[in-house]
């Protein structure tokens, strides 16, 4: 069950052209544990800010293990901190404070008893590149589809 997908951004293909790919820890609560080992949770629109020398998840959804046990202050999109290397993360706020680029997470897993993140530096698409990726995966669908019955 090691480098499985707890949760992922499916999205963030299709949303931003990866241009750069990093590996993080995450700082969680034990019922966020929990819940993200049970596959709740969402990091689809969320996104990863550079503050202060630190690094913040900002916009990830995870949802209490068990809602009735839950303590009252709990917020399940609160700012959630990653766990980079000083030099990791000088490196992102610098392709951060360049125009047009954001950090955006791909996708939650384990690593042996770790929950870790992937993190990728990204380039907005246009409408129009989105497009071309669509048709692109829809032709090499056709094409796996031929050379199988062929």
């Amino acid at each position: 069950m090691d480098n499985m997908a707890l949760i992922e951004n499916k999205k963030a293909g299709l949303k931003y052209e990866i241009l750069e790919k990093f590996e993080a820890g995450i700082e969680l609560l034990g019922t966020e544990v929990k819940s993200l080992k049970t596959h709740h949770g969402s990091i689809l629109g969320a996104h990863i800010i550079i503050r202060g020398g630190e690094a913040y998840l900002v916009g990830a959804n995870i949802p209490p293990y068990q809602p009735a046990n839950t303590a009252k202050e709990y917020y399940p999109t609160r700012n959630r901190k990653l766990l980079l290397t000083k030099k990791e993360i000088s490196g992102l706020a610098g392709q951060e404070s360049k125009r047009g680029l954001t950090i955006v997470p791909i996708s939650m897993y384990n690593k042996g008893r770790k929950i870790k993140i992937s993190l990728a530096v990204g380039r907005g698409k246009k409408k129009y590149d989105k497009r071309e990726t669509l048709k692109r995966r829809s032709d090499m669908r056709e094409m796996e589809r031929t050379l199988k019955t062929g």
